[in-house]
């Protein structure tokens, strides 16, 4: 039995927002985003730029279970290089194996 998702922290409209990203997301290469807070639900719908993304599923997974297979969800070939770029968008953030962070997966519809 899964447990009941607690409350969202932030809205689905700021899930996707920087725009190298959302480029991904309209290309297909990034099905997944992962957030220190809980952003949406499963079945809700983003839109970027006209298109609409269905959430279909919402979890959370620590910074140290991240694959290679995560981080090209991610739109990145390995977790070197999404961890890279998650570390110069955040200066003096730490990459905390042990951390939790929110997993949401997306597709288009």
């Amino acid at each position: 039995m899964t447990q009941p998702l607690p409350p969202k922290t932030c809205s689905i409209d700021r899930l996707v927002t920087v725009q190298e990203d959302v480029e991904k997301v309209l290309r297909g290469e990034k099905t997944a985003t992962r957030r220190n807070g809980r952003y949406a639900d499963p079945g809700e719908i983003m839109e970027l730029n006209g298109s609409r993304f269905e959430v279909t599923n919402v979890y959370q997974q620590s910074l140290g279970e991240l694959s290679d297979e995560h981080a090209k969800m991610e739109g990145y070939e390995t977790v070197e290089a999404y961890k890279n770029y998650i570390l110069s968008l955040h200066a003096g953030m730490p990459w905390l194996p042990h951390m939790k962070v929110w997993v949401h997966e997306f597709r288009a519809v």
